[in-house]
């Protein structure tokens, strides 16, 4: 690219950072695009420069990868339900001691040295995620939680600070019991508490495709009422059903836009919200 080029594209970033200035938006941030270095670090930097020109970002990450790796170096075998990881006390031991440790550490630590500020948090402190055990249709998923409330004040206070709030999917019980939350479901709860903007899903797919399979077939945006249909003709299937969903709490409850998008695509969080062409797919 030539200079005028780079500058057009510059320009054209203008009145979208100029329309989410001072606006919270939520990052849900997982799959390949946490295994892949050079994706990784285009999260990174994508997070570092929103937050630069005044966005308040909220990273939510999950960490299913490198908990079953820890898993597998003590000899334990993931076990997965209905997609859920089955979660027993030693599980939740090492699924907390891998995301409210190492994972979000090391993740805060990438957000320091590369100019940012974050801080890193998780469900349970400050009393800012609430679940209780998920139970669906007599299903047995041990500690998985299913959110019941979230507090905001520890991330707005976070966030007012001028720090980003990185935060790992475990939330407490009213009696101190710990849990595994999905870490969709909970972006989706974050944005809604907190009044976000937006809520943006990195997946490892395209979007919503009316084909499976078919990139060409992506679906760019989709009202929350017209969900209903899309699962009925079989739109929305497999694990794109529980992302919409979240999609649709979140709209529901008040966040104004949400977006699945493509993490596999270096730089696909700016090329979203800070460019004409955005990718993916829009719940609104």
């Amino acid at each position: 690219m030539d200079y005028h080029t780079n500058a057009a594209i510059l320009a054209q970033a203008l009145p979208y950072i100029q329309q989410w200035q001072g606006k919270k938006i939520v990052v849900k941030y997982g799959g390949n695009a946490m295994l892949d270095e050079r994706l990784k670090m285009a999260v990174i930097r994508n997070v570092i420069l929103l937050s630069c020109v005044g966005i308040k970002v909220v990273l939510v990450h999950g960490g299913g990868p490198e908990i079953s790796d820890m898993l597998a170096k003590i000899h334990k075998e993931s076990r997965f339900v209905n997609g859920l990881r089955y979660t027993d006390g030693e599980t939740m031991d090492i699924v907390q001691m891998v995301l409210c440790g190492k994972t979000n550490k090391n993740l805060v630590g990438l957000i320091n040295t590369g100019g940012g500020r974050a801080v890193g948090l998780s469900g349970v402190d400050g009393g800012m995620m609430t679940a209780e055990r998920l139970t669906e249709d007599g299903v047995d998923y041990g500690q998985v939680g299913d959110v019941t409330d979230i507090n905001p004040e520890l991330i707005d206070l976070t966030l007012d600070a001028g720090y980003i709030p990185v935060i790992a999917t475990v939330a407490t019980s009213p009696s101190g019991e710990a849990y595994n939350v999905n870490a969709d479901t909970a972006a989706a709860r974050i944005a809604a508490a907190i009044g976000a903007e937006k809520l943006v899903l990195l997946t490892d797919v395209r979007g919503l495709l009316r084909t499976v399979g078919d990139d060409g077939s992506l679906i760019s945006e989709v009202d929350v009422t017209d969900v209903p249909q899309l699962e009925r003709t079989g739109v929305i299937t497999g694990g794109m059903i529980p992302k919409v969903n979240c999609c649709v709490e979140a709209v529901r409850r008040g966040v104004k836009r949400t977006h699945i998008i493509d993490g596999r695509i270096e730089n696909s969080i700016l090329i979203e919200l800070l460019s004409d062409a955005g990718i993916g797919t829009m719940i609104y």
